[in-house]
């Protein structure tokens, strides 16, 4: 497990393709109780150790994931995440080039949870969802593309599902129309970078991780 950063209120991981951050049907263990006993062996702690999931991010993603280490921490960060005040940003590798190179995807979606899928669906729809971001190319190569994405809404699988929708699906992404699988079984998307106040000091976090060597073979070579 890599941690990215901490202190006494938060601490900040990379999750790696595959793992989950909350316990789920699976009964595989999740990111948070990997932390529960790191957190236990460093500080020598006894009993039952606190921590908090501030957000998740799909298991077949990696990147960044802040989770609280206070109920502090956590019910401010909560607050955070209800407006809007963690921003995350996004790379992807996607099949082909888009249309244009940069642009703002708006629909509206709905999830499924027997089929673990979201989908497109009119504004009507009982159970539909404003979806919006943004993109901006960053680099592309010979069949791939890296697209930045800042996310304006938190929707499920929302990335997934509209770079699917404008035609260029996450590279890997078999669910929402890949052409071929990763060799990880992972979907080429990054949770990058995130920025936020911390919930108890006020101060600015601003954390990165680089590109993935994937990624590092479509930018261009200084």
């Amino acid at each position: 497990m890599e941690v990215i950063y901490e202190d006494n209120h938060i601490i900040v991981v990379k999750k790696e393709s595959g793992e989950i951050v909350q316990g789920d049907k699976t009964g595989d263990t999740p990111l948070s109780d990997h932390i529960k006993a790191y957190l236990k062996e460093k500080y020598n702690k006894p009993g039952n150790v606190f921590c908090g999931v501030v957000h998740r991010i799909d298991r077949p993603v990696a990147g960044i994931v802040v989770f609280a280490k206070t109920s502090k921490a956590l019910s401010r960060l909560n607050e955070m995440l209800r407006k809007n005040e963690l921003h995350k940003t996004y790379w992807a590798v996607v099949e082909g080039k888009p249309a244009q190179p940069e642009g703002t995807l708006e629909c509206y979606m709905r999830s499924d949870g027997r089929t673990n899928k979201s989908h497109i669906c009119p504004p009507s729809h009982p159970d539909a969802k404003k979806a919006i971001l943004k993109y901006h190319t960053v680099a592309t190569g010979d069949r791939y593309s890296i697209l930045e994405i800042q996310l304006i809404t938190g929707r499920k699988h929302q990335i997934r599902l509209q770079l699917s929708s404008m035609g260029n699906p996450i590279k890997g992404d078999l669910k929402y129309g890949a052409r071929r699988s990763n060799p990880d079984g992972g979907i080429s998307l990054l949770a990058k970078h995130i920025e936020f106040t911390h919930p108890v000091s006020k101060l600015p976090i601003s954390l990165t991780l680089p590109p993935t060597p994937e990624m590092q073979k479509i930018l261009p070579q200084e």
